[in-house]
């Protein structure tokens, strides 16, 4: 199971789903179901792309490193260094979609929520509004504001509630694999042929 927002620390597939896009501006999103606590590596696969393996020392539940699964990427190259990689569903578009969350970000909606309750609650909850702003010319140059006053209380509509009723789990959508799995993963990127494709790894073994 994955947590519920309120348990959330926000510290340290198949049938894939599509991830929201991060614009310039002006982002809305509503957030619903549970929260994937995860770490990720990025690796380099075929024609330098990055294929992300979950680290399997973090414990999604406890939100803690406990180091009690074999983690072969440490095995393999200790000195790879894991990043913070939470992500939930979310209604935007009509749709259902992946929301990788944001670090900053998430850090203010949890503030928010202290005042506002769970955003995700399907009769009490609130649309997330925030500011995607590009600081500067690198990809990392850039900030994330929530905009709580226009964050308020609503209902799910039926047609929300209708593609809620559907919805999965993230330890579905976002599959934890086996450490067998990872390992079998990384031999196979170590040793990438020009005719593999990562994109068919990514889906195989549901890291991404």
């Amino acid at each position: 199971m994955g947590l519920t927002f309120n348990k959330l620390k926000g510290e340290a597939q198949k049938g894939k789903i599509e991830s929201y896009t991060y614009v310039e501006g002006d982002n809305v999103v509503r957030m619903v179901g549970d929260v994937c606590a995860r770490y990720v590596y990025w690796l380099k696969g075929e024609n330098d792309k990055n294929v992300p393996f979950e680290c399997l020392s973090f414990d999604r539940e406890k939100e803690a490193f406990t180091n009690i699964e074999k983690d072969w990427v440490r095995e393999y190259y200790p000195d790879q260094k894991c990043t913070w990689s939470y992500a939930i569903q979310c209604i935007h578009g009509g749709k259902i979609k992946v929301l990788n969350l944001k670090k900053k970000l998430l850090e203010q909606i949890l503030l928010a929520a202290e005042d506002l309750g769970d955003p995700c609650d399907q009769e009490t909850g609130w649309d997330v509004y925030f500011k995607r702003i590009k600081t500067g010319p690198m990809a990392y140059n850039v900030e994330y504001q929530l905009q709580p006053l226009k964050c308020k209380p609503r209902a799910l509509t039926e047609k929300e509630a209708e593609l809620v009723a559907e919805l999965r789990s993230m330890d579905e959508v976002l599959a934890r694999p086996t450490p067998d799995a990872q390992k079998e993963l990384l031999d196979k990127v170590r040793n990438l042929s020009a005719e593999t494709d990562d994109e068919a790894l990514e889906q195989e073994f549901n890291v991404g």
